[in-house]
């Protein structure tokens, strides 16, 4: 299921959009520490707005390393819904997605911290909301994060920290027993900001086990309102947490779905790599003289240069049409079955397999036009 319908994306872009401050952000910069070990971090954040708060993030993970003289290096990674707000995060982040959140592949296990600010309010789908209007759609609907926390929480390796950011109310019986079972070390503050009624949740991810009571009760008592007093401090004086190395594995992030104006921003990342930038480099034998046999080939010479493999080159026509050719062959089967049967009713089968032996001649397509590069295959 899609995780917005046209009907709710304009709330989504506009109201439902809530930047983490700089006050906060600061202190929760704060709160983290990289790797005693060197190697990558790797950040996510699958909300990123315009990027600046992951982007702060890493600058602030950076500097310690450059004290530390640490050879890990920070990667950081953002999706964002609206289209405006992805285009300004990928001037600030290393890779950036366009998309919907649940046309997202990220690779399990292997982000070192999620940074977590989701989209506030329910998302509803076609099926449980016909009607806009309707008062019960809430109790149908599954609030929006809830929904994040659930499709990304699988993305943290063993030890990745979760930076949760929710207003305080919406920490409902699922979310606290979500946190509890998949979290130790888990810590809850309220923002210094007060106008959205934020709070920062912090933990360590585990594997999934029973949740433990004593962080029900306490989260319990933050989301009926009992711990707004226990405000994110200004300077971390407790151990940080500290962020894990990602894997030394090949790493996957992408879009199921993609638009035209991504789709060529990747293929200028990956220009070097592509054969069409570089056709002129790996087709520029064609352009080299080759001495001409003693005499024109009968067409018993061709044929059997054909079945060797050695016809190649250019070929041109009468009309201009100029073909850049490479002649093969390949073996093929026939198969054929008899049966037959003797005075005394026995059926004996006979199966008989010739080889036979395939001239193919694989051509490109040189004439200048719309079908310049087009492969053709004849056999």
């Amino acid at each position: 299921m899609a995780l917005l319908f046209s009907r709710l994306a304009n709330n989504y872009v506009k109201a439902g959009y809530y930047p983490t401050d700089e006050d906060t952000l600061s202190r929760v910069i704060s709160a983290l520490a990289p790797p005693s070990k060197a190697g990558t971090l790797r950040l996510l954040d699958p909300c990123c707005g315009t990027g600046a708060a992951l982007a702060d993030i890493a600058t602030g993970l950076q500097d310690v390393l450059e004290m530390s003289q640490s050879r890990s290096q920070v990667e950081t990674l953002g999706v964002e819904f609206d289209r405006e707000r992805a285009w300004e995060a990928k001037k600030l982040l290393g890779r950036v997605l366009h998309a919907d959140v649940h046309d997202v592949v990220v690779k399990p296990r292997s982000v070192s911290l999620l940074f977590l600010n989701p989209p506030y309010g329910f998302g509803v789908s076609d099926a449980a909301n016909p009607d806009r209007n309707n008062l019960d759609a809430k109790e149908k609907a599954e609030r929006l994060e809830r929904t994040f926390l659930k499709k990304t929480v699988g993305t943290l390796m063993p030890g990745g920290v979760l930076v949760y950011i929710v207003p305080f109310y919406a920490l409902d019986d699922e979310i606290r027993t979500y946190l509890a079972r998949n979290f130790r070390n888990l810590r809850f503050f309220m923002a210094p900001e007060k106008q959205f009624q934020q709070c920062v949740i912090f933990g360590i991810k585990v594997k999934p086990g029973h949740p433990d009571k004593e962080t029900l009760a306490q989260l319990t008592r933050a989301q009926a309102g009992e711990l707004a007093e226990q405000v994110l401090p200004v300077e971390w004086l407790e151990q940080p947490y500290e962020l894990p190395a990602a894997p030394a594995e090949e790493f996957d992030f992408r879009a199921v779905r993609i638009d035209a104006e991504q789709l060529q921003e990747e293929l200028q990342r990956f220009d070097s790599s592509l054969l069409w930038s570089q056709f002129n480099q790996h087709f520029n034998q064609v352009k080299a003289t080759h001495r001409r046999p003693l005499r024109d080939l009968s067409r018993w010479h061709l044929a059997l240069a054909l079945a060797a493999g050695q016809v190649t080159g250019m070929v041109r026509s009468k009309t201009g049409r100029a073909l850049l050719i490479k002649g093969d062959t390949f073996k093929k089967k026939d198969r054929s079955v008899s049966m037959e049967t003797d005075e005394k009713g026995n059926v004996s089968q006979t199966i008989t397999m010739i080889d036979r032996f395939v001239p193919v001649i694989t051509a490109i397509e040189f004439t200048p036009g719309p079908d310049l590069g087009r492969i053709i295959r004849i056999s």
